[in-house]
């Protein structure tokens, strides 16, 4: 969806619809990011029959939020009758973007830190928050997918939502550069990789299920957040984020609908040469030029461009 209308629930309800009609393929998945407005959105899409991914996920409420979307979703198509069975769904939960604006925190309280257990355990923190949150996470999608009213979804062919580990780069050349992918393998995951580090994993990760690994210590990550001495408001970190996601997707895109607005002028340009070009009797395009390029056509079309006529 066009980050310009993240906050409105209607706006977003109506695109979607009309992307899915313009693709015209039962498989498209529609982007929505997971905002207050854009939950209902996810819940109106799913009931319509369309396949969501919802986006721009970091706190372990907005999850469960986005879970229950899809789940009252789903009941929604149950209950008119109709089927689930080929529906999918996404929650992609962001991880890197969680420990660099963290890690800049600690950082900054590190410095000022007169005490050496102070800052022993502002230390031990950088680069944990993100798995740690993200394995919280899991557990709550465990929970949701053990309840009634989901094995009453199950019953009926529904497909699970998966957790999506997505902004899985590693930004600090200190940390592991496969970190956001070794910690968090398990059932019913997916990951998506930038190309370097496809390439490190293929070279040195350590795949083995690890998802509900050192679930204590993830616990007591997040809880540490709020000792005296390391004081992060956790919940604002993540209103944060979600601020600064939209508006990183909104200049690209406006890049984007620029580039394009100015090929179809491009277009509109060539389209009137071509006019000017079809009216000339020296070069009379082929009759099947605009019709779709498959083998028979290009089989049949004629050599193009046509020889000079001779003088």
């Amino acid at each position: 969806m066009p980050p310009t209308i993240a906050h409105d629930t209607e706006a977003t309800i109506k695109e979607a619809q009309r992307y899915y009609e313009a693709i015209g393929k039962d498989n498209v998945m529609i982007k929505i990011p997971g905002t207050e407005a854009g939950l209902p959105a996810v819940e109106a899409t799913i009931a319509a029959g369309i396949n969501v991914n919802v986006t721009l996920l970091f706190s372990v409420e907005s999850y469960v939020n986005c879970a229950w979307a899809y789940i009252h979703g789903l009941e929604a198509r149950v209950a008119e009758g109709k089927d689930v069975s080929k529906l999918s769904s996404v929650a992609s939960f962001f991880l890197s973007r969680i420990d660099n604006m963290i890690d800049a925190q600690l950082d900054e309280k590190i410095k000022v830190a007169d005490l050496p257990e102070v800052q022993a355990k502002l230390v031990a923190l950088k680069g944990k928050v993100a798995i740690a949150n993200a394995k919280i996470a899991y557990q709550k999608y465990k929970e949701i997918v053990s309840g009634d009213r989901w094995k009453a979804l199950a019953e009926k062919n529904a497909n699970v939502q998966r957790l999506l580990w997505a902004s899985t780069s590693t930004k600090n050349p200190a940390y592991s550069d496969v970190m956001y992918v070794d910690e968090l393998v398990g059932q019913d995951t997916v990951n998506t990789l930038p190309p370097q580090t496809i390439d490190a994993c293929a070279d040195h990760c350590d795949v083995a299920d690890r998802v509900e690994s050192n679930l204590d210590e993830a616990y007591q990550t997040i809880e540490s957040l709020k000792d005296p001495d390391i004081n992060i408001d956790l919940d604002r970190v993540m209103a944060d984020l979600l601020t600064e996601g939209i508006d990183k997707f909104v200049q690209p895109f406006q890049s984007l609908m620029d580039s394009l607005e100015e090929k179809v002028k491009s277009s509109s340009l060539f389209r009137s040469f071509w006019g000017t070009v079809r009216s000339s009797p020296f070069s009379p395009p082929p009759s099947n030029l605009q019709k779709p390029y498959g083998d028979s056509a290009r089989k049949s079309a004629p050599h193009w461009p046509p020889a000079r006529p001779h003088s």
